[in-house]
């Protein structure tokens, strides 16, 4: 899995349209191998993301938890944390 997927889940404001977005053009780019399709390919690499944001939406607004929401500031300080550890 990449590192650099992060959970959408269970957080406090819950994710953007946006970060949805992002997630669905990362694993679209990640199936297809490319950052950016040919112009042939363009319509159906964009029709892929807007096809997989749209499910990820709908997943994030039917999954239940019993665990109170995560504070995103309070996850982005723990990675940054891990993140000097790992590169100092």
């Amino acid at each position: 899995m990449c590192r650099n997927i992060k959970p959408l889940f269970n957080f406090d404001p819950p994710a953007t349209d946006e970060e949805i977005h992002d997630a669905a053009l990362q694993f679209v780019r990640k199936l297809s191998g490319t950052t950016k399709p040919s112009k042939r390919n363009e319509a159906a690499f964009e029709q892929a993301v807007l096809s997989i944001a749209k499910c990820a939406h709908e997943l994030l607004g039917s999954l239940e938890t019993s665990q109170p929401p995560r504070d995103r500031e309070e996850v982005a300080a723990k990675a940054r944390a891990r993140t000097a550890i790992r590169f100092a």
